[in-house]
This record gives structure tokens, sequence and C-alpha cells, in this order.
């Protein structure tokens, strides 16, 4: 699975391990994280991810 980062402040979404504080499990995808998901470190939308 392919890891996002955060262009405003380098945080890392892998996909292995989730966003269990924001709610997303572990597993999965970045496509599949809903639109209203934020940024745990600083707060910004999925926009503002790239694909690393």
């Amino acid at each position: 699975m392919d890891k996002y980062i955060c262009i405003v402040c380098a945080y890392e979404y892998d996909p292995e391990l989730g966003d269990p504080d924001g709610g997303i499990k572990p597993g999965t995808k970045f496509e599949d994280i809903p639109e209203d998901w934020v940024c745990p470190l600083c707060g910004v939308t999925k926009s503002d991810f790239e694909k690393m």
C-alpha cells in the first residue's frame, strides 16, 4: 500500500498503521479515508497530502 505525506507538516500516513486516534483503522487505504479527515498533526485536509 502507498504511503502519503502531508505537504504542510511532513506527517506520513501509513495505511498499515492507519490513524487510530482519528478513527481510521489499520489497513485503511488513503483513498478510503473519509473526505472530512484531517492531518493529526497540523489539521489540513486530504487534499494537502501527496503520494510518496
